[in-house]
């Protein structure tokens, strides 16, 4: 059950937002278990992110959740591919942006709970 919301401060089209969902569809493997097969994606672009006080440059945030917990090696993994995958499709550079996990051992589906 995971779950990948992105925020952009410049606008990303609609063929960069599919981009980007098949490939942090792909990325999500990093963590054991984990499969676009269950994977949300939220994209959202034209935000104001300012990051050491500027925002002249593209700047992105990237947040994932997960049913469970993974170990820091995939963390660490995934993180380096959500920074490529970002860099390739929208220019940001890697330095440009932050990527942060949220585990859950609590997570609702279909009128239940797993």
């Amino acid at each position: 059950m995971p779950y990948i919301e992105a925020k952009f401060s410049c606008t990303i089209s609609d063929d960069k937002a599919t981009a980007l969902k098949t490939a942090f569809g792909k990325a999500i493997e990093c963590i054991p278990g984990k499969s676009e097969t269950w994977l949300m994606v939220n994209i959202e672009d034209n935000k104001k992110l300012f990051f050491k006080g500027d925002n002249s440059k593209d700047t992105s945030f990237i947040s994932v959740a997960i049913f469970g917990s993974a170990d820091a090696e995939s963390y660490s993994a995934l993180t380096a591919e959500i920074c490529k995958i970002v860099s390739d499709i929208t220019g940001i550079s890697p330095d440009r942006t932050y990527v942060t996990y949220s585990e859950y051992d609590k997570w609702g589906w279909n009128g239940f709970n797993f």
